[in-house]
């Protein structure tokens, strides 16, 4: 397995740099040190049967790229990537010469309009969403498959677990079939002293109810439905909320409660950051990552504004960036066969 560690003793590191807040300008006493690198496969290790893109420390803060993953991102314009490219010297750890090789010139186009904005998009959706995590908590406990189970009864749907549970009945004592042509329907029987079912469930970890051998003969009592496409989506939330739960920065979720504004601040904050970042490279045909604004955007990190109010800001971003689209000298998109050249001539080098 290919390690941080193992990079460092090998002396495969092409590139390291500062990333982040640090880099942007924005660190204020509690952030943490962000790393990003390039790196160069041992040559047995290339040529061999498993080509590794990437190699990461476990919160993701340390982050290197392998050579070829990195031209590869450069050249469909990915910001963070690009952002590496921009960083400058005092933030610049390690820099092997051939690295000068590689030149921002040769990537930037327009490719940005797509990748800033439709990384935004995400930062948007991803920032709205944790509302959901901080103000409608889950129960630890899970639910079953019994409790998205519904009967018919008297022309009323009753949630099954309920009925067995005011009739002081167990789910091991009734069996399914399946109704042909009727999604997740079945037909509902209860064993008797001549014939017992398997249940409507093999036990409470069961992810799907179970059928029973039925004789022709004999009569359900009822219909059963078992809304599993309801239950899937509980399922996803359940196993993303708790996942949430366990690896969140606790510092981050107690400012965004405390705001009570009911978005991740912090993402909408470097959702701005990264528009106007975007702005700034198709009016000027550079990219620069210090910001010139930082108490505007710390601002938005604290949770001085709405939601609605950032949402407001990053939409006037977007259609200056749509507009600004238009007039840029940038090229369409970076010429890919100089690109493969640079990257073929790259490995020679480092090879030879």
């Amino acid at each position: 397995m290919l390690t941080i560690d193992f990079l460092k003793k090998n002396n495969l590191i092409l590139f390291e740099c500062i990333s982040g807040s640090r880099a942007y300008g924005l660190a204020t006493k509690n952030s943490d040190t962000d790393i990003r690198g390039v790196f160069y496969l041992p040559k047995n290790m290339f040529y061999g049967l498993e080509y590794i893109p990437q190699v990461s420390n476990e919160t993701n803060d340390i982050v290197y790229y392998e050579l070829g993953r990195f031209i590869e991102l450069l050249s469909k314009n990915n910001p963070n990537i690009l952002e590496m490219l921009a960083t400058p010297e005092k933030h610049i750890l390690v820099k092997h010469q051939l690295m000068n090789e590689i030149k921002m010139e040769d990537f930037l186009s327009k490719l940005i309009k797509d990748t800033f904005v439709g990384y935004a998009f995400s930062q948007i959706k991803k920032a709205k969403g944790l509302n959901k995590k901080m103000f409608e908590p889950m129960d630890r406990k899970r639910k079953s498959v019994l409790d998205f189970c519904y009967i018919l009864i008297d022309n009323e749907s009753i949630l099954f677990s309920d009925w067995l549970q005011i009739n002081a009945k167990n789910q091991s004592d009734f069996g399914l079939t399946k109704i042909p042509h009727f999604k997740d329907m079945y037909h509902l029987f209860e064993s008797d002293t001549n014939v017992h079912y398997r249940g409507i469930v093999s036990d409470a970890n069961a992810n799907d109810v179970q059928l029973s051998s039925v004789s022709k003969s004999s009569k359900s009592i009822s219909m059963l439905m078992f809304h599993k496409d309801a239950y899937s989506s509980y399922c996803k939330k359940y196993r993303e909320y708790w996942d949430w739960m366990e690896k969140r920065n606790e510092e981050r979720y107690q400012n965004n409660a405390n705001h009570n504004k009911g978005y991740d601040a912090k993402n909408m904050m470097h959702t701005v950051r990264l528009l106007e970042m975007a702005l700034g490279i198709l009016k000027d045909n550079t990219l620069n990552i210090e910001v010139s604004n930082r108490e505007e955007l710390l601002k938005i990190k604290s949770g001085f504004y709405t939601y609605d109010e950032v949402l407001a800001q990053a939409e006037n971003l977007m259609n200056e960036i749509s507009k600004y689209a238009e007039r840029t000298s940038l090229k369409e998109k970076p010429n890919m066969e100089f690109v493969e050249k640079l990257l073929v001539n790259l490995r020679f080098k480092i090879y030879q």
